[in-house]
């Protein structure tokens, strides 16, 4: 049983009738509360980027539209499940449900306050705490987008094989520097419980890890996870002007819902796991009532996550979609290279405080000599064959608009 009350408490003294009845509702709760929040989530984002168009939005099922997602829901159950001829039947089913899954079980391991005494049990308001929750969370963020791109492939279409093509380069390429930014929170921290990360940013706002480990590590965070949900301005693997509808193109009824609200469900996730890591997860000032401490850090948690949701909708209302060949440099050459040399400054200051400034100063130097110097190795390299012929037409990075001759006119 020793792995259990590494998991929760609750088993530190056996499994009895009373644990295994707290641990039911924590999870009933939990799936409840993010069922809850997706549809919440939904309305919420209609109605913020309708009033930024100066719209109304949905307001005509229940009262300001509140049942309206519930409606949709109800209408995508009722059509009809379509299957096209030529797909691969038993993963086309699969796949929807390998991006549902983990989002749930990643927001399973997310405190979202702190810890209750229920029949003389410690109960903590978190459904699992695993040793390694962080690992757990890098993983299942892994596969979700295997449910992408067997969705993609598995529709026997030429548009979802090419969107899942982009999804897998996507992974690829904003998961290195994902994971960098979570293993220099883990120096920080010295540990990879999600439950511990929380606790040390528990002494004030000083102490969270958006001020404590600097801007840039948090940045990096959002910008992978914002490309790792698909969501814009990186949705190029649903970009509907150049795929149709990109990898759910031949979804219907039912299965097409379970992506729609797995894209909601992952957002509200991964707002929750932004919050944890870095805005001190449900820390905050808490009056001195005695009766009523336990309600106030379920509320900064939640005020908190629906803050930095309204942040994902802002970027979709005013943040034009950037092209593949954008999406790819910002990973590639931007990110991972960031990433990196700051993973590098903080376990310099972390191993020898005296020398970590210049720690710092000599790999933010190196970092800008050589991201500068391959720069300019592009544009050297590009020489004339990087000209366009066609005047208009946007060029690529190190491409430069030239004027058609009168033969070429001809």
């Amino acid at each position: 049983m020793s792995w259990l009350a590494s998991v929760d408490p609750l088993f530190a003294h056996g499994v009895t009738w009373v644990v295994l009845l707290i641990v039911a509702i924590k999870v009933i709760a939990g799936f409840s509360m993010l069922m809850g929040g997706v549809i919440l989530m939904i309305w919420f984002e209609r109605k913020a980027i309708s009033d930024m168009q100066s719209r109304i939005g949905p307001q005509r099922w229940g009262p300001f539209g509140l049942l309206q997602t519930l409606a949709d829901g109800i209408k995508l159950i009722l059509k009809e499940d379509l299957i096209p001829a030529e797909a691969d039947r038993f993963v086309f089913k699969l796949a929807p449900y390998l991006v549902l899954l983990p989002a749930l079980v990643t927001f399973a391991i997310i405190p979202i306050g702190g810890t209750l005494t229920i029949a003389g049990h410690p109960v903590m308001l978190q459904v699992v705490n695993p040793p390694m929750g962080i690992l757990l969370m890098l993983a299942m963020s892994g596969i979700s987008v295997y449910g992408v791109m067997l969705a993609g492939w598995a529709s026997g279409s030429k548009y979802p094989l090419l969107s899942a093509v982009r999804a897998s380069a996507q992974m690829i390429s904003y998961e290195a520097a994902l994971g960098m930014t979570i293993v220099t929170i883990v120096l920080a921290t010295g540990s990879l419980s999600v439950h511990n990360i929380v606790a040390a940013q528990a002494g004030g706002i000083w102490h969270w890890n958006i001020i404590r480990l600097g801007f840039v590590p948090f940045a990096v965070f959002v910008i992978a996870i914002t490309a790792e949900l698909n969501r814009p301005p990186f949705d190029v693997v649903e970009a509907e002007s150049e795929l149709v509808g990109g990898f759910h193109t031949e979804y219907s009824s039912f299965r097409f819902a379970i992506f729609f609200l797995a894209e909601y469900m992952n957002t509200i996730t991964m707002s929750a796991i932004i919050v944890t890591l870095f805005l001190g997860g449900p820390a905050g000032w808490i009056p001195n009532v005695s009766h009523l401490r336990w309600v106030f850090p379920i509320a900064w948690f939640l005020v908190k996550t629906v803050g930095f949701a309204f942040c994902y909708i802002w970027f979709r209302a005013s943040l034009p979609r950037f092209r593949y060949d954008q999406l790819m440099d910002l990973g590639w050459k931007r990110l991972i290279p960031l990433s990196l040399g700051w993973m590098l400054i903080v376990a310099g200051f972390l191993v020898a405080k005296g020398w970590g400034f210049m720690m710092a100063a000599a790999v933010l130097l190196a970092w800008t000599v050589l991201s500068r110097a391959f720069d300019l190795g592009q544009t050297r390299e590009s020489g004339v064959d990087a000209v366009l012929p066609v005047v208009g037409e946007r060029p690529l990075p190190g491409q430069v608009l030239r004027s058609m001759t009168d033969e070429e006119e001809g």
